[in-house]
Formats: C-alpha cells, structure tokens, sequence
C-alpha cells in the first residue's frame, strides 16, 4: 500500500441520465445554487485540498464539460454506462501509475462538505486502510445500502435495501457513496469485478468486499451529516437540495461548500 502524505486526488462520477428529471440531461448540470450541482462538488474538493480532479462524463457529455469550463479539472469517458465500478474503471488511465490515495465521489451530491472529504482521508491514513467510507446514520434509511459492522464495530459489508434481511433494514447507518482508496489496490481490484448477474452492471461497492476476503483494512467513519445524503432524483428533491445549499451559503451562488 502506498505510504503517500501527499494530497489525495479525486475521481467524480458524472456520466449518468437524469431519468426522473423531466428535462433530457444529464443529472449533474440541473442547477443548485444557481450552477450546475456538480459544480459544488469540484468546488468542496478543491476546498478540502483535492490536487487532481477527474470528472467521468458519458451521457451527453459535452453538456458536462461545458458546466465545468473554467474549473481545473480532467476528463474521462465512460462510454457506456455500466455502473459505477465500471465508471471508475474509466478514469484508470488518467492514473499511471496508480499511486497515493484517491477519493471517488458521485457528481450528483452538491450538498457534500469539505470538512467531511478532510474527515473522511484522516481516517483512512491514520487507520493505513486500503478503503474507507464515509457514512452517515439517518432516520429513514430506506432505499439506501446499509452499513453491516461485525461484533467489533468493523466494516463487514455493504447490503443494498432490496436484498436486506428485515434485520439488516433496522439498521440506520447507511452508505452515501464517499470513498477514499488505495488508489493501486482500487484499480487492480476493480480488473476482477465481475458484472452484477441481476443488472448487468460492475459495483465499486464489490471491491470492498473483496479487500475484506482478503484481510485488507477497510475502515469506516460516520462522518456525513444526514442532511447531506438527500437524493436528487426528482424536480420536488431537486428543490429541497437547492433550498438548503443556498440557506448555508446565504443564497449566493458558489459559496454553499463552506467547512
């Protein structure tokens, strides 16, 4: 595992459809806060000291690189879209070789703080994990993956809602998708993902399991708060994000990533 203190760079996943949006784009250039909500998220990784930003764009891509004109970041193309393993796997040739740490994050969640990304790599370097999670504990944790800890509090799993056992849905710790990896163990682990038989799709999710299987440190650190995980799937939950991210940022655009 590499031993690096430098700063971790950052891969933003930005390829999807906004399929319940009720406008043909993709999800990430919908505004919050008066800018593309993928904007936000650049933004808090540059303020929590991300030095390199590699956005994966697919769906209708040019609309992507067109919001982030003038932000510091590289491009990677995913060119169809098969999941998010498969995402990350697209942006494997901006990092050769793979070294240090890097933080994969999902365009679509502006709402995302600096102070959490900062949280989320002082775990993973003081615990020398191959992976760590930020999660968050929330109130109504359906449809979300929950976080599954053995008798120790360690990481164990990640189960997604609709394959919970009853006992699994009580759980109210969920993942909201902040990674920070090993960035040469992420990648040489994600060439042995397989395709998800139901979806047909490749996780980034079935890598955590596999560094457990094979003794690797995955930590995990409750460190978003629940506010932040809102999903933006709809205009009505578009709406809902948008309000918060302009109250905290006292209604002018750019400024909602404050720590």
């Amino acid at each position: 595992m590499s031993q690096t203190r430098s700063n971790p760079a950052a891969i933003i996943l930005a390829a999807g459809k906004g399929t319940r949006m009720n406008a043909d784009l993709p999800k990430v250039v919908f505004p919050v806060g008066g800018r593309a909500m993928v904007c936000a998220v650049v933004d808090a990784c540059r303020a929590a000291g991300v030095d390199r930003l590699v956005v994966v764009v697919g769906y209708m891509q040019d609309k992507v690189r067109e919001a982030l004109a003038g932000h510091d970041v590289e491009f990677a193309v995913q060119g169809e879209q098969l999941g998010t393993g498969h995402a990350v796997r697209a942006a494997q040739g901006a990092f050769t070789p793979p070294t240090g740490d890097v933080l994969v994050l999902c365009g679509d969640g502006p709402l995302i703080r600096p102070e959490t990304i900062r949280t989320l790599v002082q775990r993973h370097r003081e615990a020398a994990a191959v992976a760590t999670l930020a999660t968050a504990v929330i109130d109504d944790p359906a449809g979300y993956g929950r976080i599954v800890r053995d008798q120790s509090g360690r990481f164990q799993s990640i189960v997604e809602h609709k394959n919970a056992t009853p006992e699994q849905r009580a759980i109210r710790e969920v993942n909201p998708s902040y990674y920070c990896f090993d960035a040469a163990a992420l990648f040489e682990a994600l060439a042995r993902v397989q395709r998800n038989p139901l979806t047909g799709e490749y996780y980034v999710t079935d890598v955590l399991g596999m560094f457990r299987e094979g003794g690797q440190r995955v930590e995990v650190v409750p460190a978003v708060p629940p506010e932040d995980v809102l999903s933006i799937n709809t205009p009505d939950d578009l709406a809902r994000v948008d309000a918060i991210f302009r109250a905290r940022s006292g209604g002018t655009p750019g400024k909602g990533v404050a720590a």
